[in-house]
């Protein structure tokens, strides 16, 4: 009989688990929604056609940098830089919309790589004060590392529309598609070799993404692994999080 129980506690804890996740995916101050949104981003961009999509994927993006920074308690220096950054985003966006000018599409790419540069940065610091790793640490740097090479696709893409010749050399020019596709694998440092940069500054910045995939590896991603607890996930305590303005200052 105390078999029993104790599986059907066990049972209970496991079922529990699951339901807290998928609130996850709902839930505005949760990492699990910001991933579906990266996703949703990043389906979006290899699919819509390169002129009008890169607008709207900018708004998706805006949403997605405003609920990171919501999720990870930004400080308001950074959310004050934010808002600047989303009304500029916003303004290209709509004028490339309506302009013929293809310069204005650079522009866009350019402020989406601008966008996610500055929702990783928020999230590490954010996930980095919780004491105990979690469900919402794990989402937290998962969305992280995608926001980092997604960062780096649409500079290669803001380059490759801006600059004079092809930026994959006699790959052509490349595609959003091909930036993201070459973006993660130079992350990964998988390297199969089949885009590479024709010059620089796209040599430059593939080199620094392999390093901050590298860093980001053995950094935020070997706090998460070191700390990971299995009933972190079914049981979080009360005070899984030690925010930022809870702690002294230096």
């Amino acid at each position: 009989m105390p078999r029993a129980t104790d599986e059907a506690v066990e049972n209970e804890r496991q079922a529990r688990a699951i339901r807290r996740l998928l609130r996850s995916f709902r839930s505005t101050d949760s990492y699990g929604l910001v991933l579906l949104m990266i996703i949703a981003t990043y389906i979006l961009a290899v699919s819509l056609p390169a002129r009008w999509g890169a607008s709207v994927v900018l708004v998706v993006q805006i949403a997605t940098v405003r609920l990171s920074l919501h999720t990870s308690r930004a400080r308001r220096g950074v959310l004050a830089l934010a808002n600047v950054l989303f009304a500029l985003a916003a303004v290209v966006a709509v004028g490339n919309v309506f302009s013929e000018r293809s310069v204005l599409t650079s522009f866009v790419f350019g402020a989406a790589c601008a966008l996610y540069a500055v929702a990783p940065v928020s999230i590490v610091r954010h996930i980095g004060y919780r004491r105990q790793v979690d469900q919402e640490t794990m989402l937290g740097a998962l969305a992280a590392y995608l926001l980092i090479g997604m960062a780096f696709a649409f500079m290669y893409r803001f380059l490759g529309s801006a600059q004079g010749g092809p930026f994959f050399g006699a790959g052509g020019e490349g595609t959003i598609s091909q930036d993201l596709f070459f973006s993660f694998v130079t992350l990964t440092t998988t390297g199969y070799g089949n885009l590479v940069p024709a010059n620089n500054p796209g040599q430059s910045l593939a080199v620094l993404e392999a390093l901050a995939g590298q860093l980001f590896l053995v950094t935020a991603v070997a706090k998460v692994v070191t700390a990971w607890r299995p009933r972190a996930w079914r049981e979080p305590s009360p005070g899984a999080e030690a925010t930022p303005e809870a702690l002294p200052e230096d």
